[in-house]
């Protein structure tokens, strides 16, 4: 029984890991005051980017690489936007999920029935690895969910003790303050955008390169939604992103358990669960009992016009 448990928690935490980094992505964007709703159209073009690289160079290092860029170029498309421009961010958003799907469908004809590859392979940490009960859920995963373990603690600790979190925080807050003391609002908000659509476009590669080392059209199946909601839900910090993420995780391995096993239940139900779960969040998030304790960044989707001020 503890070995079932065990392997159904590991399975959850590889499964959150895309979320986990689509999340972590987006609350750097939205605590510097923008919000972007294209995290599925990022994760898409960081999956195909990533599988791309792999099968043409069998090189992970190359397709990491390559993937952190392609999600930094659309970071700086959507900050020109949105920052520069002063677009509609929920518009832009959208129109980035559309292109993000579109050109990620126009690339994966070209790797259609490419040959195999050798993705992030699992990898037991020596010693750590041993643990009784931990070990086998923790440290007998691939590098870069390994890489979650540092970054998810280095982020919430640089943005809620740091003083340049600080000032990342205080930029989704009152950007007028910061441009009074001196900061470049527009050039801070662009490197956070930027910063966080690199990390977001990994949500994606982490798919094609460790989770399925396959690629399909659409294939992250709404985790850039489902990240979305996590953030607002979090209360934008990068712990309780990735805590839950890793709850949509475990009922969708929970899900994949149910239907392996045979259970009478329609699996189009099962499928579904995920979603509903998202939207039970959202209803929270913004509802009653949410107003009560959701401290949304007061900038957040609001561009910043230094004539305003």
């Amino acid at each position: 029984m503890m070995t079932l448990i065990c392997s159904i928690v590991a399975g959850a935490i590889a499964a959150s890991a895309s979320i986990i980094y689509a999340s972590l992505g987006e609350t750097i964007s939205q605590r510097s005051g923008v919000m972007n709703l294209g995290l599925e159209g990022v994760m898409l073009v960081g999956a195909i980017v990533g599988y791309c690289t792999a099968t043409a160079t069998h090189s992970l290092g190359l397709s990491v690489l390559a993937t952190l860029f392609a999600g930094a170029l659309l970071g700086l498309l959507f900050a020109f936007l949105t920052v520069t421009m002063r677009a509609n961010q929920a518009v832009c958003g959208l129109a980035m999920v559309m292109f993000g799907t579109g050109l990620s469908g126009m690339m994966g004809k070209s790797v259609s029935g490419a040959a195999t590859f050798t993705g992030f392979s699992k990898i037991s940490l020596p010693l750590l690895g041993n643990i009784p009960i931990l070990g086998p859920i923790f440290f007998n995963q691939c590098v870069l969910v390994y890489a979650l373990y540092i970054l998810v603690p280095l982020a919430t600790w640089w943005m809620f003790r740091t003083r340049t979190g600080m000032r990342l925080r205080a930029l989704g807050e009152n950007p007028a303050a910061l441009d009074a003391m001196g900061m470049n609002v527009f050039a801070a908000r662009y490197i956070y955008v930027i910063i966080g659509m690199a990390i977001v476009a990994m949500g994606g590669a982490y798919i094609t390169l460790a989770y399925t080392t396959a690629w399909t059209e659409e294939m992250t199946s709404g985790k850039g939604w489902i990240a979305a909601a996590i953030v607002v839900f979090a209360l934008w910090n990068p712990a309780k992103a990735a805590l839950g993420s890793i709850l949509f995780g475990l009922i969708e391995i929970v899900d994949l358990r149910l239907q392996s096993m045979g259970i009478p239940i329609p699996s189009y139900f099962l499928s579904m669960l995920p979603y509903i779960a998202t939207v039970i969040v959202l209803i929270v998030s913004t509802g009653n009992f949410g107003k009560r304790y959701n401290r949304m960044p007061a900038a957040i989707a609001v561009p910043y016009d230094r004539e305003s001020r």
